[in-house]
């Protein structure tokens, strides 16, 4: 385990957060991953990095794996005038993520709270969700409850929306 993954299980296990960690070869893409996925429960989400047009403001959003998810249909339900993918450098400036690393456990470096975090209201139904501890090169699968208790500890502003 590494410095980086070690800063997010230091986190759960003072939040006492329950987790289950699986080690993998690193893994870039949702497709990538899914040959790692076998003997894991719970969904198993992407995550998005994306910005305005102004790019004054930054978006985390979190969905199920095999979802597509619609930048035009998201733009118009966040009354934003056009959202595209952030670049790398304000992955690393927000976050703290390298490309192929995104997850919600970024948050911990986002101090200013300044992106908004937007989950697939369909995720509620799950009984766990699955993410990278931003390193791709394992899992963390934790209940649902937990992860919004993360959430809510990160003080990020959070919207649950049907995507």
């Amino acid at each position: 385990m590494n410095e980086i993954e070690r800063e997010v299980i230091e986190a759960l296990d003072k939040l006492g957060i329950s987790y289950a960690r699986h080690e993998h070869p690193p893994v870039s893409t949702v497709e990538e991953a899914e040959k790692y996925w076998g003997g894991l429960r719970g969904a198993h989400c992407k995550n998005l990095f994306l910005r305005n047009n102004r790019g004054n403001c930054h978006y985390l959003v979190i969905v199920e794996a095999s979802r597509r998810v619609d930048l035009k249909a998201l733009t118009s339900k966040l009354n934003e005038d056009r959202l595209s993918f952030a670049s790398p450098g304000r992955l690393m400036k927000y976050l703290g993520l390298e490309p192929g690393s995104v997850s919600p456990f970024g948050l911990i470096h986002d101090k200013g709270r300044e992106v908004r975090v937007i989950v697939d209201l369909e995720l509620r139904s799950a009984a766990g969700v699955n993410f990278h501890p931003n390193v791709n090169t394992s899992t963390l699968g934790l209940s649902f409850s937990d992860f919004e208790g993360f959430l809510a500890w990160c003080g990020n502003p959070v919207e649950f929306i049907n995507l």
